[in-house]
């Protein structure tokens, strides 16, 4: 399918559309902000948008599926949200989306909802009144074994910064910050620092210093 994903998330938009694609699937254009998703797909008009439903500015995702579904009608919308209640899937139902996903699913299930989603279907995960994340981090991530350091470091990948600037901005050689690097994606299980950027937002591990 022909993809606009759409997240205030810049790592994650950009870890998703490599995902994605390599699972036979186009990314057209990412957004970060509403209003530029909904301008992207005004412009591609792709078969279907991924949005999440948190932005910074309005309108918020709720406000910004309605107005794809509005205007584009021809785009499926699949909602991709760590919100993800009973009145959310309500209001999400009631607009037309064509999915609805927690941001806890891996990236297969993302594609396989897409795949089901091309075919006309329609995808809602189950949902949970109140999710047992601290849990989960426990048992998947271990994020508590983080030292400060490399707590800092991956809160800095996700807001997207680059090596130079953790170093210059927490004073340390590059070699140092390679080995804080190394040691968190050990910790956390992961490959890459996009990965890494990817577990973190999705399964909100850095809970509100990543905003």
């Amino acid at each position: 399918m022909r993809l606009v994903l759409c997240d205030d998330n810049r790592i994650l938009c950009e870890a998703l559309a490599v995902a994605l694609e390599a699972r036979g699937h186009q990314v057209v254009a990412t957004a970060i902000t509403s209003t530029v998703g909904i301008a992207e797909v005004g412009r591609h008009r792709p078969e279907a948008c991924v949005l999440d439903l948190r932005f910074p500015d309005p309108p918020d995702g709720f406000g910004a599926a309605r107005e794809i579904r509005q205007r584009y009608p021809e785009t499926a919308v699949l909602v991709l949200s760590g919100l993800a209640d009973h009145a959310v899937l309500a209001e999400a139902t009631e607009i037309g989306v064509a999915g609805f996903l927690r941001k806890d699913q891996n990236v297969d299930h993302i594609a396989e909802a897409l795949d089901v989603i091309a075919s006309g279907g329609v995808v809602h995960a189950p949902v949970r009144a109140h999710p047992p994340r601290s849990r989960a981090k426990q048992r998947y991530h271990p994020v508590g074994d983080l030292t400060s350091r490399e707590r800092e470091v991956l809160r800095r990948i996700v807001a997207g910064q680059n090596t130079r600037q953790m170093t210059r901005e927490m004073n340390v050689a590059a070699s140092t910050l390679r080995t804080y690097v190394k040691n968190m994606l050990a910790k956390l299980g992961a490959h890459t620092r996009l990965e890494a950027a990817v577990l973190a937002t999705r399964e909100d591990l850095l809970g509100d210093q990543t905003a």
